[in-house]
């Protein structure tokens, strides 16, 4: 099988794609350049893309006697993701860039041109399974490693995705036995650290990237009797379940902290209150994206579900719904039509759960829908945003 590597730069792609000449694939290397300013990305262990993971992904690609491509994919990254992300939060959002990233460049253009050239599929260090049913049936489930486990994050690639995608890690049991393999290949980057936080934003200031970009305004921050707080310099830079950062220099009445309940972007005004305020039990979302027959008993509330919220974040139990859905019939992005909603009843609360987060739905470690949270609620108070 034709395979089309991509080649991060990092350790995780290094030892899939190695893994991928092991099985006897014809394997092929492609850096994804997704920065036009690649010097300036990378800031100790954060941000990513830079010159000096290219000149690492190249000299793995070398070692394994592959042929190595770098492909400019800087202004797909900034259309479907950077400009994704400012114009979200813009509106009140929490996105999930690395969702977008996956959605749009690492799986879409990535594959759409792979398949272009004529290769079969794209194989990534993403820590994730694919398995196949009986009738032939290809799923997305958890990785072994469930500490990084990333089906969250590539569950939005849709099931036509799946069916030409390679996760080789997927089955290791910890990153230290990846870093173990890539230091037995002789890799370099055997030891170089993750990255994390949000590549595009190196120095981890995601309120100074949003101000830069969609400017200052002060506003009030409003406490749950009413009373005007404090202020703020733009209700975008917010987030549900917010802590820090709201500068309020007098405690709540009983003293405990204050939480971001929730931001109206049109009043450019932020809600606190104490952290009960932030517990929901239903959750509303849309852009919905099976990786499952929609008839499966996950999918129709027959059974008890795991859902998750948060990249690397707890996992939920509940039942689903899926109203809207029609005939079921898919888009050319594997998404159910636009009116299609899903709810989701929580069987115990949890809390900060913030409009724009991508929600995955599990059943027995299998990914059987992926969509984008609208709203949160708690039953008690119907139509009460948490």
């Amino acid at each position: 099988m034709r395979v089309l590597a991509a080649l991060s730069g990092g350790v995780d792609s290094a030892v899939a794609a190695a893994l991928a000449v092991q099985a006897g694939h014809e394997v092929t290397a492609v850096h994804m350049a997704l920065s036009s300013e690649q010097a300036a990305t990378r800031c100790g262990s954060r941000g990513c893309c830079t010159v000096e993971d290219a000149t690492d992904a190249r000299q793995a690609a070398a070692m394994l006697g592959i042929p190595f491509y770098v492909w400019d994919l800087s202004d797909t990254f900034h259309d479907t993701v950077i400009s994704d992300f400012i114009s979200e939060y813009k509106q009140g959002r929490t996105p999930n860039p690395c969702v977008r990233c996956n959605e749009f460049v690492k799986f879409r253009e990535l594959l759409q041109r792979g398949q272009a050239l004529g290769f079969d599929a794209v194989c990534t260090g993403h820590y994730a399974n694919l398995n196949v049913t009986a009738d032939g049936e290809v799923f997305l489930s958890r990785a072994a490693c469930e500490e990084k486990d990333q089906s969250y994050v590539v569950a939005v690639m849709g099931q036509e995705a799946l069916r030409h995608t390679i996760f080789p890690l997927g089955g290791f049991e910890s990153k230290a036995k990846v870093r173990e393999k890539a230091a037995e290949l002789g890799f370099p980057m055997s030891s170089k650290p993750d990255s994390y936080d949000i590549c595009f934003i190196p120095d981890g200031d995601t309120s100074g990237f949003l101000r830069r970009h969609l400017g200052s305004q002060e506003g009030e921050i409003v406490d749950e009797s009413g009373t005007v707080v404090g202020t703020h310099q733009g209700a975008y830079q917010f987030t549900v379940g917010q802590r820090k950062g709201l500068g309020l220099t007098r405690p709540a009445a009983d003293g405990k902290p204050r939480y971001v309940w929730g931001t109206d972007v049109e009043s450019n005004r932020v809600f606190v209150g104490s952290v009960t305020g932030l517990r929901v039990d239903t959750i509303e979302c849309t852009a919905l994206v099976p990786l499952a027959p929609l008839d499966h008993p996950g999918l129709t509330g027959q059974v008890e579900v795991q859902v998750q919220y948060r990249a690397h974040g707890q996992q939920v139990p509940g039942r689903v719904t899926i109203e809207g859905a029609g005939a079921g019939l898919l888009n050319e992005q594997g998404m159910l039509p636009k009116e299609a909603r899903m709810t989701v009843h929580l069987s115990e609360e949890t809390r900060a759960v913030a409009p724009g987060q991508s929600l995955v739905v599990y059943y027995e470690g299998r990914a059987l829908l992926e969509a984008t949270i609208s709203k949160a609620i708690r039953r008690e108070n119907q139509g009460e945003t948490a």
